[in-house]
């Protein structure tokens, strides 16, 4: 607006003096040499504002004045702000890219045709695909399970989320994933993919649990009815000595029962009861407790050895210790024939820490079934682990009390040959 009035002041100051002085030709060339010259300045800053829009956009405006030099404020104003938002929006992103690589589960972003427009890290490990290779590849040629490929048809065809898919990929390893998926912004799908392998894993091995529960307190709990049921029906005819016998039996059978509670109540408390408190437990006295237990349960039957050459004190639950160590030494004696030799050693090792060690002459273990030992109700030979007395629970609490105590377990063992159990403290616990 200022130009236009600046160019009509130009004209009306002009055109009459050139009109009076010269006459109307002249003034007309006057008033179009005036305008060409306008023209031309606009036409200079027409060329300024192009090449300064082909600048980077933090240049600063070419120079000028009038409304040349508002309008080029102006567009200045509105590319910065323009430039700003565009820096929001790409933080934005990035923060939300950064949000989703960060999340627990996997992401999949697909996009009409279900070719892979952006996956997660955990994405990429669960279903074992590569960020590089597979975007953009569609996503049923890399997962080919039918089920998943079914679910994806399912995707596509409702406006709604499917059902969530369990599934197990060749690629993933054999773990067991649950896929969930949701469709969004001009036929997209987003798939959420969670690991379920370990609550699976936990599922399955509750179920063993208790179907081995069920079965260790079935055995003893049909002898003590049989017993029961053939004292109350013979009760008349029986004899004293019979009669002593059933009880007997019965009495064995109930004390067998008990002895499993009492270890699956030590076992749960082990693996979901807090830390007990920790004392400096007098290693010389748990070790002659240790002993005579042994060699009550023993009975005689075998030579049994104590060898104390270790630190006097261990940092720990004197309770728990008790336990572990008793349970390596019995089974000890379940597993060794009468006449075998027991030695139960506390000795210093040679990189500073300390074991507790129980070997034996015993009928030793396959190799094959070593791994497995502290599995719960895990038996190298069930029917002689029952004769003996064994819940099948004494290695898996020795086991974890080795854990919160930060030791390990090692066995060492040969058929025919005896075996031999170690438990090694960390030095900390030294004392």
């Amino acid at each position: 607006m200022n130009s236009l009035l600046t160019t009509a002041a130009w004209f009306a100051a002009l055109g009459p003096p050139a009109w009076f002085f010269l006459g109307p030709l002249a003034a007309v060339a006057v008033v179009a040499l005036l305008a060409l010259w306008r023209l031309a300045g606009h036409e200079r800053q027409i060329k300024r504002l192009t090449t300064w829009a082909g600048q980077p956009g933090d240049a600063l405006p070419p120079e000028a004045s009038g409304s040349w030099s508002a309008a080029f404020l102006a567009l200045h104003r509105r590319a910065r702000k323009a430039a700003s938002q565009r820096e929001a929006l790409r933080e934005m992103n990035d923060r939300f890219r950064l949000a989703i690589a960060a999340l627990p589960e996997g992401v999949v972003i697909l996009d009409a045709q279900r070719n892979i427009e952006w996956i997660n890290p955990r994405a990429e490990w669960l279903f074992g695909l590569d960020t590089l290779r597979d975007t953009g590849m569609p996503v049923a040629h890399l997962v080919r399970e039918p089920e998943f490929i079914a679910f994806l048809g399912m995707l596509r065809e409702t406006d709604a989320a499917p059902p969530p898919l369990l599934v197990r990929p060749a690629r993933s390893g054999g773990r067991t994933l649950q896929v969930r998926g949701a469709p969004f912004s001009d036929g997209r799908a987003l798939l959420l993919i969670e690991d379920l392998t370990q609550l699976d894993r936990l599922e399955s091995v509750r179920r063993d649990f208790v179907a081995n529960v069920s079965h260790e307190m079935r055995t003893p709990l049909t002898v003590v009815r049989g017993f029961l049921e053939t004292a109350r029906d013979g009760m008349a005819s029986a004899s004293p000595e019979e009669m002593a016998h059933y009880l007997e039996t019965a009495l064995e059978q109930a004390h067998r029962m008990q002895r499993l509670i009492e270890d699956l109540l030590t076992l749960s408390s082990l693996e979901t009861g807090a830390p007990p408190p920790e004392e400096a437990v007098d290693v010389a006295a748990l070790l002659a407790g240790v002993k005579t237990d042994t060699l009550v349960l023993s009975a005689g039957r075998h030579v049994i050895t104590l060898e104390n050459s270790g630190p006097a004190i261990l940092t720990g639950n004197a309770r728990e210790l008790h336990s572990a160590f008793g349970n390596l030494a019995s089974n000890a004696v379940r597993y060794t024939p009468e006449g075998g030799q027991i030695a139960l050693a506390w000795r210093k090792l040679a990189d500073g820490r300390a074991a507790f060690s129980v070997t034996d002459s015993g009928i030793g273990i396959a190799a094959q079934h070593v791994p497995r030992l502290t599995e719960r109700f895990y038996r190298v030979d069930r029917g002689r682990s029952r004769d003996s007395g064994g819940t099948g629970l004494g290695l898996a609490i020795v086991k974890h009390v080795l854990e919160r105590h930060q030791a390990t377990l090692t066995i060492e063992s040969r058929p025919g040959a005896g075996s031999s159990f170690t438990a090694a403290f960390p030095v900390r616990r030294l004392g």
